[in-house]
């Protein structure tokens, strides 16, 4: 999925109303997150607690890697600060797509949040739907390659730095990576190489 399809109208907001409930609102200042089909369709709104709260809608997000001209990955630490795997290794980028977005907006302004990052030509590979315990998301993945020297904002960040392609390997299982970043590094390494 490289583009999110919106109602020309707001979206229903979920979740959706039931008898205890009559009315579904969004708190003002709530972050709010598209639900969507896996092609792309915007069928909702909700708030980023409701899409990690267990009823795991499926909801977008982007990731970007960021490969320099040596074949080494760069990654980021998550701060402390993260309520979701703290103090783990994971993809240079990553961040849910607010409602109203496109996938590129977000790839752009995540990059920038988190990495001061945005000169960059991002390449799409691929979307898939990843799922664990708390969430099921759409992740929409990027790449771009280049001899690049992020610049890690520390309240998202508490780190980064580049990765040989063995060193990421000899780590896996360790609880070094986020689980996602291992499934998703499996899933891509042979299609990053191939950028080089």
């Amino acid at each position: 999925m490289t583009g999110l399809i919106y109602p020309p109208f707001p979206a229903p907001v979920y979740p959706a109303p039931t008898s205890e409930h009559p009315s579904a609102t969004i708190p003002a200042g709530a972050e709010i997150l598209p639900l969507v089909k896996e092609d792309g369709e915007v069928i909702g709104r909700m708030t980023r607690e409701y899409a990690h709260g267990g009823a795991k809608p499926l909801h977008p997000v982007v990731h970007l890697h960021i490969l320099n001209r040596n074949d080494e990955l760069y990654l980021q630490k998550r701060s402390a600060k993260k309520k979701l795997l703290p103090g783990r290794w994971d993809t240079a980028v990553g961040g849910h797509i607010d409602y109203g977005e496109q996938v590129l907006e977000a790839l752009f302004r995540e990059s920038s949040e988190e990495l001061n990052f945005t000169e960059y030509n991002p390449i799409f590979i691929k979307s898939y739907v990843f799922e664990s315990q708390q969430e099921r998301e759409v992740v929409n993945v990027f790449a771009c390659v280049g001899n690049f020297t992020p610049h890690p904002d520390r309240d998202e960040v508490s780190e980064g730095r580049y990765w040989t392609m063995e060193e990421i390997e000899e780590n896996f299982g360790k609880s070094v990576f986020t689980p996602n970043f291992e499934g998703e590094f499996r899933q891509i390494r042979t299609t990053l190489e191939a950028l080089l």
